[in-house]
């Protein structure tokens, strides 16, 4: 099952930002979507989390039209989304901040407990961080608990933007391997990265997303680059 973007456009502040996108995001797939500063990469992540109103078009799943629909319903289907800003509560800790979204939707103290311990395995540095502050982390560990927190509630979609910005090499290496192991210990899940400089998500992504002047095109990983130099594009 996939989830389904038509035709869709997205004005901001009477500008158009995205133009007829019409993609495909496959289960399974850990998609890397690359483009300059400015060029629609956020707007993207915000539309299909309904953050963002769509001017035309659809986001489909499972027969619903998610366009529709309002941003909370995003978490009951299966999304989780980590923002660029992390949105870390500093007056809670480490592991209230994770648990959050799973209490907004009523889940069981055991059922938190048993996610919290699938989201360690995938990213094992959450762990020691747990009893601490959120005003505690730095810059980088922030990043990680958001990645933690999107997986708690997205069992389907993890959309998670620019997460490799501000982070210390160690850091980086550090999210990059849980995005690697994210694909072994979730085969089903499909992850979507913001990215400005591609080379970050080398032999993590399977999937490319380029957005140029608000329009997308896709390859796939190891796809070869034409003879003007831009990467060959499925026809979506």
């Amino acid at each position: 099952m996939s989830l389904s973007i038509e035709s869709m456009h997205v004005d901001l502040a009477g500008n158009t930002v995205l133009r007829n996108v019409n993609i495909s995001l496959p289960e399974g797939e850990t998609v890397a979507v690359v483009g300059r500063n400015g060029a629609g990469k956020t707007t993207l992540l915000r539309s299909i989390m309904g953050l963002a109103r769509l001017k035309s078009g659809s986001i489909r799943l499972d027969g619903r039209d998610l366009a529709k629909e309002p941003a909370y319903s995003r978490a009951a289907a299966g999304f989780g989304y980590a923002p660029e800003d992390r949105v870390i509560f500093p007056t809670l800790s480490v592991a209230q901040n994770v648990a959050l979204p799973c209490e907004v939707q009523g889940m069981s103290r055991r059922d938190i407990a048993q996610r919290t311990e699938e989201v360690i395995t995938a990213v094992p540095q959450l762990k020691p961080m747990l009893p601490r502050s959120g005003a505690a982390l730095s810059g980088g560990q922030g990043k990680i608990v958001a990645l933690a927190r999107a997986l708690m509630v997205g069992t389907r979609f993890v959309l998670l933007d620019e997460p490799f910005q501000g982070l210390a090499p160690v850091l980086a290496r550090q999210y990059g391997d849980s995005l690697r192991t994210l694909r072994q210990s979730h085969p089903h899940l499909c992850v979507v990265v913001t990215e400005s400089n591609a080379s970050l998500l080398d032999d993590v992504q399977s999937m490319t997303l380029f957005i140029e002047r608000g329009y997308v095109t896709a390859s796939r990983t190891g796809e070869e680059h034409g003879q003007d130099g831009t990467y060959a594009a499925l026809a979506i």
